[in-house]
Formats: C-alpha cells, sequence, structure tokens
C-alpha cells in the first residue's frame, strides 16, 4: 500500500470514490458535483493537492487539501472504498495530510462535517482539530460542523 499524488488517469477514481461515500451517508450536493467532476480546476491549480492510497493498482482511497486563503486549505474528499474501511487507512491519509500541510508551513487546516459521522468526529479530534463557529461560507449544506487545526 502506498500513498501517491494526483495524476490525471485518477480523476475518475477520485471522482467515484467520494459519489459512493456521499450517496451513502448524505446526497450529492452542486458543489460536489463541480469540484469531483474538475479537480484539476477545483483543488490543482490554485494550488490544493489529492493524494491517493494505492494497493497494487487499484485505486483505494483518497484524500484533497483545497486552497480556501493563503496558507489556509480545507481537508475534503476523504473517502475509503467499503472493502477497504476499517483498516485505518483513513488515519493514514490524515497523517500523510498534516505532514504535507506542515511541511508547506500553511497555518491551519479547516474541516467541514456532519455530526452524525462520529467515528470521523472522533478522529479529527484524535488528530487535534478542534470545533470553531461555521460562519457564513459554508459551502456543504449537509455540514454541521467545522473543525480547525492549528499547523504552527
Amino acid at each position: 500500500m502506498e500513498i501517491i499524488s494526483y495524476q490525471p488517469q485518477y480523476a475518475k477514481d477520485f471522482k467515484e470514490l467520494n459519489i459512493a461515500w456521499l450517496e451513502k451517508y448524505f446526497w450529492v450536493e452542486s458543489h460536489d458535483e463541480e469540484v469531483l467532476g474538475n479537480p484539476e480546476k477545483y483543488i490543482i491549480e490554485p494550488g490544493g493537492t489529492i493524494f491517493f492510497v494505492k494497493e497494487a493498482e487499484e485505486i483505494i482511497g483518497c484524500v484533497a487539501l483545497m486552497k480556501i486563503d493563503e496558507n489556509v486549505f480545507e481537508l475534503t474528499k476523504m473517502a475509503v472504498t467499503p472493502k477497504y474501511q476499517g483498516k485505518k487507512i483513513g488515519q493514514k491519509l490524515m497523517e500523510h495530510s498534516i505532514k504535507f500541510a506542515k511541511n508547506q508551513k500553511w497555518n491551519h487546516l479547516i474541516i467541514y462535517s456532519n455530526r452524525k459521522l462520529e467515528n470521523a468526529i472522533y478522529i479529527y479530534k484524535k488528530y487535534g482539530f478542534r470545533e470553531i463557529p461555521i460562519g457564513e461560507n459554508n459551502p456543504y449544506s449537509r455540514g454541521d460542523i467545522k473543525m480547525r487545526l492549528e499547523l504552527s
């Protein structure tokens, strides 16, 4: 199992993993469709990145770091294929993303989530994310919690 950076041939995997996850737990919003349909435009070109977990030749997980502001990025679009869930792949992606963000000298990461995802919230807190007010810029109607990790 290895973590690799975005390459255009994995754009389809990125979209499929996330659509499957969204349909399982919530619904696909127009914001999701836009970002997932064109990750290079919305994530890569503005200065973000996407990581994938690759097992043999199969992409089994992903996460994106999307630029929100100078040195502020949203950790978003994390998904793991169902047969690999429960194997701490999300935690490996989280650790890799935090290490990457610190190496980039970013100020903090933010996450929008939903309180019904208790396991995810637990993991975010475990890695040091703390709840902050959502504010008015929440891009997701399903998002009822916003968290931030100070990196410096």
